[in-house]
């Protein structure tokens, strides 16, 4: 983070609000593998229980009447308790809402605005700033309701046109309601990609700061043969430009991917690829959209 001399900058709270199904804990896994990097940036990041606690206080104060003092005092607790950092992180694919209001009113998650407002507001003088990875909508609506209770399902399904249902809804809420907050997107299938983008944006470290198991998503994803020829790359450090070396991941990325891993099982009767081949052309629509709004950072490959 670039500091200006002689001016102490407000404390930053970087919140990763998933989505649901976008990253499983891999975000929190890598900012985990490296603390001693971020440490370096005076940041440190909330574990899986103190985020789960960061979330429940702001909910439970929108929800269980908890005084807005209360719930500032509690959140204020959680992210300054060392005052020799500059940015704390946030992890939690509820902070949008739990997965049974994911879908309801005609839109993907239509509580994220007020609760992204909500939570800026509780954390007076502080710079929030939220990240998500966007999940195409064809993948991700089965799988919401494929995890919720029959009758969360049954009340969704009754009274929500899924045909509609967009990402840009959300998006606009969360910059008309949350106007101050700082928003980070990108897409999820891009993440093997530009996965050390990811970590570095959501950690607010520079761009040439070295990251430890950078790839490992990627490899993840690939056969062994894959995985030697990731490796050979990453030997080669600045050997490769990188443009070169992102273009070369992509490439290996195609040829040697185990399927099992990179193919999504949709477990909803009557969902079939005729849909998620519409949702996709509407998906790719959006997403054009959401790169030309001149308040929203995209990350992109």
């Amino acid at each position: 983070m670039q500091k200006s001399q002689g001016v102490k900058e407000k404390m930053q709270v970087a919140i990763h609000a998933g989505v649901a199904f976008s990253d499983e804990g891999l975000v929190m896994s890598s900012l985990g593998a490296n603390r001693s990097v971020l440490a370096k940036y005076r940041t440190a990041v909330l574990g899986p229980r103190r985020s789960r606690l960061f979330v429940k206080v702001m909910s439970d104060s929108i929800l269980q009447g908890v005084s807005d003092a209360d719930a500032r005092n509690r959140l204020s607790e959680l992210v300054a308790g060392n005052q020799n950092l500059d940015r704390v992180v946030v992890s939690s694919d509820k902070f949008f809402g739990p997965r049974r209001t994911a879908l309801q009113d005609g839109q993907i998650y239509p509580f994220a605005g007020n609760r992204t407002a909500h939570t800026d507001t509780l954390l007076d003088g502080v710079q929030v700033q939220v990240f998500a990875g966007l999940v195409n909508p064809g993948v991700f609506v089965p799988k919401i309701l494929a995890s919720i209770h029959e009758d969360h399902r049954r009340d969704i399904l009754a009274s929500t046109d899924l045909s509609c249902l967009s990402w840009l809804g959300m998006i606009e809420d969360l910059r008309d309601l949350a106007p101050q907050v700082q928003l980070t997107l990108w897409e999820h299938e891009n993440s093997p990609l530009i996965w050390g983008d990811i970590i570095r944006a959501v950690a607010g470290l520079p761009d040439e700061a070295v990251l430890h198991e950078e790839f490992a998503f990627l490899s993840s994803l690939l056969t062994e043969a894959g995985q030697r020829h990731v490796l050979d790359i990453v030997r080669k450090g600045d050997a490769i430009d990188h443009g070169r070396r992102r273009e070369e991941m992509a490439n290996i990325l195609d040829e040697y991917a185990r399927p099992e891993q990179i193919e999504e099982e949709l477990d909803l009767p009557g969902w079939n690829s005729d849909i998620v081949e519409a949702f996709t052309e509407l998906y790719e629509q959006d997403l054009a959209t959401i790169r030309s709004m001149p308040d929203v950072h995209v990350l992109q490959i």
